[in-house]
């Protein structure tokens, strides 16, 4: 009788410590999270948005559950605090390595509402529709 006493007690504390909730510290799991960066098939943030995750270092390809974005993307908000390169082509790449100032684009922490209306290494640049794939980077 004992035994089986000490056994309800044992089995009854074992389940309430592991059903004990545990506090949430809000603040510590956004700090934990990672950044997105907004991409748009419209100008001004319109058509379908997307909020992929920020890879640092990582090519990420519009394909798979972002194809409605290849080709498509006219407005982004890159996280702060990141430089993201947009490319023309897929694996971050561009289609013509001679004319690299038109087949992609740095972006730093911030709105852009047009693609059509980007400022380039040699000044303006339209790159509204183009974005196959990007890369992002802390500064």
């Amino acid at each position: 009788m004992f035994a089986k006493a000490s056994l309800l007690v044992t089995l009854t504390t074992a389940l309430s410590v592991m059903t004990s909730p545990t506090p949430i510290n809000v603040a510590e799991r956004a700090a934990d999270a990672s950044p997105t960066i907004t991409l748009c098939t419209a100008i001004n943030f319109g058509g379908i948005c997307v909020k992929p995750a920020v890879v640092s270092d990582s090519c990420i390809n519009f394909t798979g559950g972002l194809t409605t974005l290849n080709e498509e993307v006219s407005s982004a908000v890159v996280p702060a605090g990141f430089i993201c390169t947009f490319f023309d082509a897929f694996g971050c790449t561009t289609s013509d390595p001679a004319n690299s100032d038109k087949d992609e684009v740095g972006l730093v922490g911030g709105s852009y509402p047009s693609f059509g209306s980007l400022s380039g290494i040699n000044g303006a640049l339209n790159f509204n529709d183009k974005a196959s794939s990007f890369s992002c980077s802390p500064l």
